[in-house]
């Protein structure tokens, strides 16, 4: 494996920590005013990602990290072509973040109110507009034949894109849900066990639909058909675990329908990092939009020391905060 394929594995590897991790934030985030019932089970409701969310958008800045330092022409594509949702995200991220340290500064109902909103907004826009992005990027856009984005806002809502939205956003839900059923007890473990129960459905339903439209009418490749396959077992499987309340199972199970579904979108997009809809000479790949290979090398060394020690640090981390959360008034 040349050291092209090794980082573009890597991005996807980091990309799929991501979403996984960040996904149930996202989830909890937009769920909180609608399964919290009073302050303090919105209380317990922050509490449960309260310890991990900003350690889990570590593998977002890696990940573009990576991208940009092993991929310039591909992140310099992306971060341009796709300037208005990148910036909506960092803003909705920026929003979400305050909000959560904000929220319990003043003992005041409409203070929390308008914070709680904003961690709804601050959650829910980024799950769908990073749907948008991954929709678009392994469909592909329009580039010209120097790699510059080539098209406008409009051609990045397309229907396929849109749906991808649809799905990311959906399935987030769904994945924060089983986290907080696996995290909490009584009455909002219940509610949430419930919520995960009658919203399930239709998040797997989207989840099959995307991956059908994508590997059958976007990008056709036998392993990312069996990689889909697995992410649609898997996601069924959760719902099944769900129901049985076995929510570690369950969380098992969205996680990895979600991290199978990454693996699929990358699967079917190599050797390509962002094919061109309209000149092919514009399509950017693993050969053309890398870095030279001194940069390369070095990023390898210094992944190889310091990723197994992050690693280690996060997953410490999940193990001391392991234990399940009650409602204290």
């Amino acid at each position: 494996m040349d050291l092209t394929t090794f980082w573009f594995g890597a991005i996807a590897f980091l990309f799929v920590g991501y979403f996984v991790l960040e996904g149930f934030d996202f989830g909890v985030g937009v769920l909180m005013r609608t399964m919290g019932r009073d302050d303090a089970e919105r209380r317990l409701l922050l509490g449960t990602i309260g310890p991990v969310w900003d350690g889990n958008e570590v593998w977002l800045i890696t990940g573009t990290g990576a991208m940009f330092a092993a991929f310039p022409h591909w992140y310099a594509s992306v971060f341009s072509g796709f300037y208005l949702p990148m910036l909506l995200i960092l803003l909705a991220l920026i929003v979400r973040g305050v909000a959560i340290e904000f929220r319990g500064k003043r003992p005041d109902h409409a203070w929390r109110a308008r914070w709680d909103l904003a961690i709804l907004v601050g959650s829910l826009l980024p799950a769908l507009l990073w749907g948008l992005v991954f929709a678009n990027i392994v469909r592909g856009v329009p580039l010209a034949a120097d790699h510059d984005y080539a098209g406008g806002l409009t051609d990045l809502l397309n229907p396929f894109a849109l749906l991808g939205a649809a799905t990311f956003g959906a399935v987030f839900v769904l994945h924060g849900a089983v986290f907080v059923a696996l995290k909490t007890t009584g009455e909002v473990r219940d509610r949430a066990n419930t919520l995960a129960s009658r919203f399930g459905p239709v998040a797997v339903a989207l989840l099959l639909g995307f991956l059908a439209w994508m590997l059958i009418g976007v990008r056709r490749d036998p392993v990312a058909a069996g990689l889909g396959i697995a992410a649609a077992v898997a996601a069924v499987a959760a719902l099944g675990a769900n129901r049985r309340r076995r929510e570690g199972w369950a969380f098992a199970g969205t996680a990895a329908a979600i991290g199978l579904t990454v693996v699929a979108l990358f699967t079917a997009l190599y050797p390509a990092v962002l094919p061109s809809t309209t000149d092919p000479a514009g399509t950017l790949t693993v050969a053309n939009a890398a870095a030279s290979a001194y940069p390369l090398k070095v990023m390898t060394v210094v992944a190889g020391v310091f990723l197994p020690l992050v690693l280690l640090y996060q997953g410490w981390t999940y193990w001391v905060f392991r234990k399940r959360l009650a409602v204290t008034r």
